[in-house]
């Protein structure tokens, strides 16, 4: 089984859905609701397992009982959390999503500023064997620490590049992969063209990078040039934790098969899937829901 150790952050999210974004300041009803765990690094972990990985994780929480919520749904998933700290008379991190009838959502998160972003102690800890890393930039020093382990393995090492991006800018130094988001990379490099931001990450990290871009597809540097993959067409519910489902989906399948753009196909398919269901990282789809739905849109 393809082991992916994952780092970065874990959360809970409250989720609703409205008819439209609120726009005064008056009470609103949803016509539904979900709670449920969230955060790039554990979201992507839980779409590992799904798509029939094997995921650890490595975050830092509080000692409340949003801990407590948190560390249930990823055992209850089949993450292992054997890297999981938690800091004592700390808060861990949630989040409220408002999400309209295009699938669109709107979040606002807490998370306690105060506890350590230090990754000694993840440096320090026994890892367990992985075939790949992944690690957002929410923690930076943890994802530092991820890189390098993957790179002193030999194995490859994907950042998912939220912003700020350039706060981790040793992890995106020591990484074999660089998978922005649209606003991580503009905020790594300002330039309004897209492709000349991609040719001038790659040139200053040394190392692979794509950007993705919700419906608009993906575009990463190969050889020189900049390639494009268009996205799957689906009815989008929710869009909540699919970039996350996409990291994940891309460094299992990098993993298993060595192939960028192979990895680019099925992450993008699983994406797709998760965007059809309500509930964030709850409509994660599994791998035969995958395998199904690139034989009928191949």
């Amino acid at each position: 089984m393809t082991v992916v150790l994952t780092a970065g952050t874990a959360v809970i999210d409250f989720v609703f859905q409205l008819d439209a974004f609120p726009s005064r300041s008056e009470k609103h009803r949803a016509k539904d609701a979900a709670i449920v765990g969230g955060g790039c690094a554990a979201n992507a972990a839980v779409a590992v397992a799904r798509l029939g990985g094997q995921a650890h994780l490595a975050a830092r929480l509080g000692d409340d009982i949003i801990a407590d919520m948190i560390m249930a749904d990823l055992v209850r998933e089949q993450v292992d959390c054997t890297l999981v700290k938690r800091f004592e008379e700390h808060r861990s991190s949630f989040s409220s999503v408002l999400v309209d009838p295009q699938g669109e959502r709107s979040i606002v998160n807490f998370r306690d500023m105060t506890i350590d972003f230090d990754g000694a102690w993840l440096e320090q800890s026994p890892m367990p064997e992985f075939d790949v890393a992944l690690a957002d930039t929410r923690w930076p020093d943890g994802a530092r620490v991820l890189m390098e382990a993957a790179r002193k393995r030999g194995v490859p090492g994907v950042i998912d590049g939220e912003a700020p991006a350039r706060e981790a800018m040793p992890a995106l130094n020591a990484a074999s992969h660089i998978a922005f988001s649209l606003q991580g990379l503009r905020d790594f490099d300002d330039d309004s063209n897209c492709d000349v931001a991609l040719l001038r990450a790659a040139e200053q990290t040394g190392a692979w990078v794509c950007v993705t871009q919700g419906e608009e597809g993906v575009r990463w540097v190969e050889d020189g040039s900049v390639r494009y993959m268009p996205a799957f067409k689906v009815d989008a519910v929710d869009t909540l934790g699919a970039g996350d489902v996409w990291h994940g989906a891309f460094a299992l399948c990098l993993a298993r098969t060595g192939s960028e753009t192979s990895a680019i196909h099925f992450a993008s398919a699983a994406a797709a899937l998760k965007c059809k269901r309500f509930g964030g990282r709850s409509g994660t789809p599994d791998a035969s829901e995958v395998e199904t739905f690139l034989k009928e849109n191949s």
